[in-house]
């Protein structure tokens, strides 16, 4: 994932459905997340706590569906990422939804814009990678949904998921 040449590989992920009460859309469409309920591939970028930007991804068959960005792996542009969040370890450049949207540049300007245009740009993967699940971070209501995804061994992640997790399916 690249925002004006400057990102990596996801690393981490949340999922977030319409039918749970921890998703911005389950109270149904505001002007804060309008973008959630259009059409897929776009991106929806919101305030948390009033101080960072979060990225999320539109996606899935069901209207209000997303999946919030937690971190990416720094792969281009690392430069610029430093000098955007002002620290040398490139391990925390973008461990973490609000760190990621400052070292990307993303603020709200981004809200709705296809995520297969300028200035995103997302390539595929490659070769296939180990994932856990665990459960989702910084939520109260549907803490128990195992929606939370890291790519296994991650050192860019923001919180490893802990090995003694209980997840439900």
């Amino acid at each position: 994932m690249f925002v004006d040449g400057v990102g990596g590989r996801i690393v981490e992920t949340e999922a977030y459905d319409p039918s749970e009460p921890a998703s911005h859309s389950f109270g149904g469409p505001t002007e804060r997340n309008a973008s959630m309920f259009g059409p897929p591939g776009r991106a929806y970028v919101y305030r948390s706590y009033g101080i960072h930007w979060c990225l999320n991804f539109v996606c899935g068959k069901t209207i209000g569906s997303a999946v919030l960005i937690r971190a990416i792996e720094p792969r281009r542009g690392i430069d610029v990422m430093r000098k955007r969040r002002g620290l040398e370890d490139v391990r925390l450049l973008c461990a973490g939804p609000g760190r990621l949207c400052q070292a990307l540049a993303i603020t709200r300007e981004h809200d709705g814009r296809a995520l297969d245009e300028p200035p995103f740009a997302l390539e595929p993967r490659g070769a296939p990678v180990d994932i856990a699940p665990g459960l989702r971070i910084g939520i109260t209501r549907a803490v128990d949904l195992p929606w939370r995804f890291i790519e296994a061994g991650s050192p860019f992640v923001s919180r490893k998921i802990p090995k003694d997790a209980k997840t439900r399916y």
